[in-house]
């Protein structure tokens, strides 16, 4: 008699659908690709919602049991009864992608009973592809990946917003650091893990389907991940939004709480 073959790892499951949403957002330009504005959140395109629909198709399909949280689905709060969600945001970065750059992300992440334990940032037009399930590390196109180790906040690069850097928030004035941006948080996240910055802040709220993927993926490269103001990162909540994010290796995100105002 055969053997039944192995349920696919949720891992592979985020993988496989991540790569079948890289090949439906490189099918449209993002420049010429039908856009608008939601109120109170910025521009949408036909796109994200392209992306959005065969996430669900690919993902639900596999994991029927497994509650839904997207940006691009109105929420169903049936989500909160369920022991595992997928957590999607289905193009981070949208103005990036409207300008036609590469730096947009498709954030995939699967969490239970509000920690996150599997995590996909792909990010198509830079064939780029980070990874992480719980107790298992975090890599980047498969290859392993390590945050980095300063701990000194003075000439740190740490990934922020202008206003995040305002003296208003922080005590005394701001630290003298390198300041850097990409468009898409998720990627920010990611970058934290990879080492290519020390540090990255908001102190605005987040919405989970931006974070949750990178927060598991910085999370096990070494970093520590939290809200903005120290407190630990929980998904799937009735809203979902966090008090801003904060992720570096732990000596240095305790030197960054530490001049927080």
């Amino acid at each position: 008699m055969q053997a039944p073959e192995a349920q696919e790892t949720d891992l592979a499951l985020l993988l496989r659908a991540a790569r079948a949403a890289g090949d439906v957002a490189l099918g449209f330009s993002g420049p010429t690709a039908k856009a608008w504005d939601k109120p109170g959140q910025g521009p949408v395109t036909e796109a994200d919602f392209a992306v959005n629909d065969v996430l669900h198709d690919i993902l639900r399909a596999a994991r029927p049991e497994y509650g839904w949280l997207s940006e691009e689905t109105p929420d169903d709060r049936a989500r909160l009864g369920c022991e595992h969600v997928f957590i999607i945001d289905p193009i981070d970065g949208t103005r990036s992608f409207i300008e036609g750059s590469g730096t947009w992300a498709h954030s995939i992440a699967i969490a239970r009973r509000g920690a996150v334990t599997a995590a996909v940032i792909h990010l198509p037009a830079r064939a780029r592809t980070f990874a992480a399930a719980l107790g298992q590390g975090a890599t980047l196109n498969g290859a392993p990946i390590r945050t980095g180790c300063r701990a000194e906040l003075t000439g740190a690069s740490v990934m922020a917003p202008k206003p995040t850097m305002q003296p208003a928030h922080w005590r005394g004035t701001p630290p003298e650091v390198t300041r850097v941006f990409r468009p898409s948080l998720a990627y920010r996240m990611a970058l934290i893990a990879q080492g290519r910055f020390d540090a990255m802040l908001t102190i605005r709220p987040s919405w989970h389907w931006d974070i949750a993927a990178g927060a598991l993926i910085a999370t096990e490269a070494g970093a520590l991940a939290t809200a903005a103001d120290g407190s630990p990162l929980t998904f799937n909540t009735e809203t979902p939004q966090s008090p801003g994010v904060l992720a570096a290796n732990p000596g240095l995100h305790r030197a960054i709480r530490d001049r927080l105002a």
